[in-house]
Formats: C-alpha cells, sequence, structure tokens
C-alpha cells in the first residue's frame, strides 16, 4: 500500500492523469446538491425530479443542468488532491472525468485552469462506470492512463487504469481496490486524522435547542412543578429539539449554495464538504422518526403540534424565506407553536396573553435577525442574497419594525399584569411591572447593539452568551418570584 509521498515513479513515467470530481476533486456530490438546490428553487416542481430520474440519470442531471447554476469557485476542494494535481502540472497531461452533466465539469475545468481536457455526462448518455471507461479507452489505449476517484463506482475504472489512487474512500472500497491492484495508491493516508463526531454535532446545531425551552414556559406558567409534569415536559423538548435538528439539517442542505457565499455560514459542514450530502439527509430523516417516536408517550395534541411545527419549518425552508417579511411572521408562529406544545405535553390550557407577548416578542427578534444578516452583507460589500426578500436598503425599516413589535410585547404584559384575573394567579402581581423597566432596556439594546453590528446574526443566541442579557433574565426571573 503506497500513500501520497511514495508515488513519484507515476509522474516520471508521464502516463495521462484522469481525475474523478465528486468526491475526489470536490468533497461534495454535485448531483445531489443541485437536485436539492432544484427543489429549494422550485418546490412546486418538484416531482419532475421523479420524472426525469425515471428517464435515466443522464436525463437528470442534464434537466437539472438545465435550471440550476453552480458557482465552481467557491466548491469544497479537496486539498490532498489539488495538490497532487498541481504537482503533476507540466509533467503530463491531466483529464478531468466525471459522471457529472458536463456544464459544472466544464466549469470546474475552467475554474481549476490545470486541465487538458474533461468529459462529463450529456443528454445521451451518463458518464460513469462502463460509459466512462468506454470514452477513456477510446481516448487512451488500455492501461495507459493513471485514474483518482473515491467510490465503488470506480472500481471498474481502477481494473483498466495502469496505475490506480484513490482518495475518500471508505473501508469496503479500500479493501476491494487492494484485492485487485495491491499497488494501489492512498492519497489520504489511513495515518491522517479523521474528521470524528465533532461535524456530525455541529451539523445538529444543539445550541439551537435553547430556543425549545419555551416548551417549559406553560408548566412554571402554571405553577405546577410536579415530578411527572416536569418529566412530560423534558420529553417534549427532547421530541422538539430533535425535530428541530432534523430541519436545521434539511434547510443546510437546501442552501448549500448560498452558505459558501456566506463569511461564517460557508464552514458550516455541507457547504464546506466536511460531511457528505447523503449523511447529512439520511440524518435529516433519523432525527425526524426519532422525535416522533418520543412523541408517542405524550398526548395526541402535542403531536398534532410537533406536525404542525414540521410542516411550518418546511414551508419556510422551501418557499415562506424567500417572502418578504412573511418569513419572520412565520418565525415568530414557530416560537408560538412551542410554547403550544409545552401545553399540549401537559394537558393544561395556554394562556392568549402568554402567545400574544410570545408573537410580538419573537417577531422582534425574528427581525433583528434578518437586520443583522442585511448588515452583514452592507459591511462586506456582497450582492443582495437570493435566498431572501430583503435588500441592504432595508436595513432602517428592520430596525424600526424590531423596536415596535419589542415594545408592543411589552405593552402586552402590562395588560396582563391589569388584567383582574390575575390575582388568581399571584398573591402580589404589582411586583410584576418591574419586569416591564427590564423588558423594555433588554429590547432597546438588542436593537441598539445590532444597529451597532455588534450581534453576529441570531439574537437568542447573542443572548445566551451575554452577560447582562443572562442577568436580566435573572432579575426578571426573581421579579417573577417575588410576586407568587
Amino acid at each position: 500500500m503506497r500513500y501520497q509521498h511514495d508515488i513519484e515513479s507515476a509522474e516520471a513515467e508521464a502516463r495521462p492523469l484522469v481525475v474523478d470530481l465528486d468526491g475526489t476533486l470536490i468533497n461534495t456530490d454535485l448531483l445531489l446538491e443541485t437536485a436539492l438546490a432544484f427543489a429549494a428553487k422550485y418546490p412546486f416542481k418538484s416531482y419532475k425530479l421523479i420524472q426525469w430520474a425515471v428517464a435515466g440519470k443522464h436525463v437528470l442531471k442534464h434537466q437539472i443542468a438545465q435550471h440550476i447554476e453552480v458557482d465552481a469557485a467557491t466548491l469544497p476542494y479537496n486539498a490532498d488532491v489539488m495538490s497532487f494535481v498541481n504537482s503533476s502540472a507540466g509533467t503530463r497531461k491531466i483529464y478531468l472525468s466525471s459522471a457529472s452533466n458536463e456544464k459544472y465539469v466544464k466549469q470546474v475545468h475552467d475554474h481549476v485552469g490545470l486541465f487538458d481536457g474533461y468529459m462529463g455526462s450529456d443528454d445521451k448518455r451518463n458518464n460513469s462506470k462502463d460509459d466512462k471507461i468506454s470514452r477513456l479507452a477510446t481516448e487512451f489505449s488500455a492501461t495507459d492512463f493513471d485514474y483518482i476517484g473515491n467510490s465503488r463506482d470506480d472500481l471498474v475504472i481502477w481494473r483498466s487504469a495502469n496505475m490506480a489512487l484513490a482518495v475518500n474512500a471508505n473501508g469496503s472500497v479500500r479493501s476491494a481496490l487492494l484485492k485487485m491492484k495491491s499497488d494501489a495508491a492512498f492519497l489520504d493516508s489511513e495515518r491522517k486524522p479523521a474528521k470524528g463526531w465533532k461535524p456530525y454535532v455541529k451539523m445538529m446545531r444543539p445550541h439551537q435547542w435553547a430556543k425549545n425551552a419555551l416548551i417549559f414556559i406553560p408548566l412554571v406558567m402554571s405553577h405546577s412543578f410536579r415530578l411527572d409534569a416536569f418529566a412530560l415536559a423534558c420529553c417534549a423538548f427532547a421530541s422538539f429539539s430533535l425535530c428541530a435538528s432534523s430541519v436545521y439539517i434539511l434547510n443546510d442542505l437546501l442552501d448549500i449554495t448560498s452558505d459558501r457565499l456566506h463569511p461564517t455560514k460557508r464552514s458550516r459542514p455541507f457547504a464546506a464538504g466536511t460531511i457528505p450530502v447523503m449523511h447529512g439527509a439520511a440524518a435529516s430523516a433519523g432525527l425526524l422518526a426519532a422525535a416522533f417516536l418520543i412523541a408517542l408517550v405524550l398526548p395526541p395534541m402535542f403531536l398534532w403540534a410537533l406536525g404542525l411545527y414540521y410542516a411550518m419549518t418546511n414551508a419556510y425552508s422551501f418557499l415562506l424565506k424567500r417572502k418578504l417579511l412573511i418569513d419572520v411572521v412565520t418565525l415568530a408562529g414557530l416560537y408560538a407553536t412551542r410554547l403550544l406544545a409545552g401545553a399540549y405535553a401537559l394537558s393544561i390550557p395556554i394562556s392568549e396573553w402568554l402567545l400574544a407577548f410570545a408573537v410580538f416578542m419573537f417577531l422582534s427578534l425574528a427581525l433583528i435577525k434578518r437586520h443583522s444578516e442585511m448588515a452583514m452583507r452592507l459591511d462586506a460589500g456582497l450582492a443582495e442574497p437570493t435566498n431572501r426578500g430583503y435588500r441592504v436598503t432595508d436595513l432602517p425599516a428592520l430596525i424600526a419594525l424590531a423596536a415596535a413589535a419589542g415594545y408592543s410585547a411589552v405593552i402586552v404584559f402590562s395588560l396582563y399584569i391589569a388584567n383582574p384575573d390575575i390575582t388568581t394567579r399571584y398573591h402580589h402581581p404589582r411586583w410584576l411591572y418591574l419586569a416591564c423597566p427590564l423588558l423594555l432596556y433588554w429590547i432597546s439594546r438588542v436593537v441598539m447593539l445590532s444597529q451597532r453590528r455588534e450581534i453576529d446574526d441570531d439574537p437568542v443566541v447573542f443572548a445566551l452568551r451575554d452577560r447582562i442579557s443572562l442577568i436580566t433574565l435573572a432579575l426578571i426571573a426573581t421579579v417573577g418570584l417575588a410576586a407568587l
């Protein structure tokens, strides 16, 4: 078994080098990426993907390429393969041969600038396995080329190649390749540190689970602190968190292209190519199944709330997030759904005052989130986003609407305190008025910090790591305890 530093003899012989694209030169699969991009861009035409796939993979790839563009400059290139190609340039001919549509292959060929030619799938044939080796045999005489690939589909190519080189190959592919060619070489040594589990944890965005703490609010507001009620709320929290992670993964899969153009989101696992797209799709489905299995131990109305949340988040991911203001209203509704789920999990009534407060408060936070995103784009000199309905010129309106929604939440809270029915829940309800200036201070401060570009995307995540926000929350909680 040989590794990259042992392959000098292959270059000396100056045989043509053929390089695969998906999973080899780039750490992603263009067919899966572009199919997801098509579903995101044309959600009501997604059924066409099935029609095209039935007609053949070459038809599917060709039709997607007619609708979806790929930016070759932002693709996650494999550093080991790029280094090897660079070192081979000038000493032999190098060709790019891929099962991806030739439109995308040409774009990568032109961007890299090191290849002497390219081959890809077209509207007549799929450049994979036997079709690929047939085209290579036409171009080169038998065993007169070296080949770099990564998957089981490449075994037939390696068999015909003079020298077989692999990268990103899993254990079974490595074993099959070595049985076929004992002198096969691997550009990524087995001694190379594994990526491990951290990218997969990052993929699930566990820091976002803090938002699901809203599920516990009905328990607190009902002043029922029984152990069985707390256990039910914990089950509801776990179910919503797994469902949320499933949706976050799906959202990231749909946003791969736009994330690669974002200064911070480009490091997300799918955009960076640290996790295969197929792994993400499987994880999303598995987490969703686990969420609904947990929901089966809770009252039926909780299952309804979870289904509503999942439907709303998918509508948001596929369509609503690109609609001006509808997106932030939807986000506010998703927060309210968490409150409903918490109440349904415990089979207790939900306060209309609490729902109204939550809608205004989280509408404010959603608007601040959009303001922060657009401010970042303006300061970085980026183009208008294609997956959002906002422009950088909307910044003044966004911050004004955020402040108005936040102050409306405080008005709702003060009216709730003035409600005569509150005396049935609190012995000293007037203490709650002290929470109003605290809320006004916090909302005003967050608005100001967003205007100063000191909030880097999500205000909820910001609040969880901001010392002053945590102190303000503790003071509000103290006021609530004093009112009991």
